[in-house]
Parts: C-alpha cells; sequence; structure tokens
C-alpha cells in the first residue's frame, strides 16, 4: 500500500463520495418551495441513484408486479407462491405425490362428466379437454434465460466495472445469502427471496426520502466513531524511530 493511504482514508472517501450530493440538496431546496415532488426530485438518492424504481427492476410488466401497480395480479403471484410453500414445507407434501393427486382429480371429474349424461338421460356433451400451448413453454424458457442472462451480465458488469461501492455491496449481498441458505433449505431461501422481492421494492418506493436520509445519517456516525475507535487504537501502538535504524 503507497505511503498516506490508510484504510480510515479509503473509508472517508467513500463516504463522502455517498453524502456528496445529499449537502448539496440541502443548499439547493428553498423554504418557500411546496411541490414536493421538485424537492423529491432534487435529492440524491442511495448509492448515486437517479433513475426511479420502476425503471430499476426492468420498466415491465415484472416491474409492476413486484411495485403493486396492479394489486389483484400481484397478491395472486404471492398467494400463490406461500400455497406452494406451505404445501411442501409445512405439510411435506412430495412434488410427485402432490402431481399425481392434481392428475387424479382432473381424471376423476373427466369420467364423472363424460358419464352424467347416461345416468340422467341426457344427450353427451363433449368433456373439456386442457391443452397447454406450445408457446407457453417457450415464453417461460425464453423468459428463465434473459433473466438469468441479465443477472449473469450484471454480476459481470460489477466485477469489471471498478465500483468499489457496488463490488462490496453485492458480495456482501451473496454472503448474507449464503449464511441463510445454512439455516434453511432452497424452497425456504428461495420463498424468502420473494417475499422480499415482493415487499422491499414498493416499502422502498414509498419511503425512499427516510431510507436515504436514514443511511447517509448512519454513514455519518458510523464514520465518526470510526475515527474515534482508530485514533484511539493508534495512539496506543508503540512508534519506533525505524529511520535511525536503517541509517545504522
Amino acid at each position: 500500500m503507497p505511503e498516506g493511504i490508510t484504510a480510515e482514508n479509503i473509508f472517508e472517501n467513500i463516504v463522502e463520495t455517498l453524502s456528496e450530493g445529499k449537502s448539496e440538496k440541502k443548499k439547493s431546496v428553498s423554504f418557500f418551495e411546496e411541490k414536493p415532488n421538485s424537492v423529491s426530485s432534487q435529492i440524491n438518492r442511495l448509492f448515486g441513484r437517479q433513475k426511479p424504481v420502476h425503471h430499476l427492476l426492468g420498466g415491465g410488466k415484472s416491474a409492476d408486479v413486484l411495485l403493486w401497480r396492479n394489486k389483484k395480479i400481484s397478491a395472486s403471484v404471492l398467494g400463490g407462491a406461500t400455497v406452494v410453500w406451505v404445501l411442501f414445507e409445512w405439510l411435506n407434501y412430495n412434488f410427485i405425490t402432490l402431481l399425481c393427486f392434481a392428475v387424479v382429480v382432473v381424471m376423476v371429474a373427466q369420467f364423472v362428466w363424460s358419464n352424467a349424461s347416461g345416468l340422467l338421460n341426457r344427450s353427451p356433451s363433449d368433456v373439456p379437454r386442457l391443452v397447454l400451448p406450445d408457446q407457453l413453454f417457450v415464453n417461460v424458457a425464453v423468459t428463465i434465460g434473459e433473466q438469468a442472462n441479465r443477472a449473469l451480465g450484471y454480476l459481470q458488469d460489477v466485477a469489471c466495472g471498478g465500483n468499489i461501492k457496488q463490488f462490496l455491496m453485492v458480495v456482501a449481498s451473496l454472503w448474507a445469502a449464503a449464511i441463510i441458505g445454512t439455516w434453511c433449505n432452497f424452497l425456504t431461501v428461495l420463498y424468502i427471496g420473494f417475499i422480499a422481492a415482493h415487499t422491499l421494492p414498493v416499502l422502498y418506493e414509498r419511503y425512499e426520502d427516510q431510507v436515504d436520509g436514514f443511511v447517509y445519517d448512519f454513514l455519518g456516525q458510523f464514520q465518526h466513531h470510526y475515527k474515534k475507535l482508530d485514533k484511539g487504537f493508534r495512539s496506543k501502538i508503540p512508534r519506533g524511530n525505524f529511520r535511525g535504524k536503517k541509517s545504522e
């Protein structure tokens, strides 16, 4: 490490970069402004974000679902995921067992439908058949491939982009996910991530000013305590005259 560069200086540069926009925002906002939208647009967002949350989530139908633009669809998706998790995790259903039960129910319904006309002395009616379109599987495969490539591209951009703050945040998130994975199985981790994806973005979009302010205040207090701790720790380290020893 070059001379004059310490861990304290690196941390100070990171925090100053994050809090630079916030200090500029406070100077530019007038006390006579009454439009909350204009004031909100001047706030420097978390980690330098300038685009809205909806745009960061892709800006399509998936972003509408995650941000609860259509409450019925979002509630249905979240409720379906909860039912699946309860069946497999709480009731300990096996996927093959559940699939066989579903097929049996459908076959019994079709059998009763096809033979009810003869028992009731009515004209036979066509039994509805369930046919899944081929395009459905193509769309599912394309969607999964697009999301996987987007995630891989994002991780590689973070690794090669040179943004140390974003890189450390992603590494910390993956490390936390790995720790959580040791506490529960894959299905529970997947369900927790699904719940977080359907709650955290909409809550942040609604209270983003308060969240950004709280994070910046926390970073400022953390920097202050870090300086005190680092100063007290370094003051206890004895310093010798190394130049004199080298000259001898």
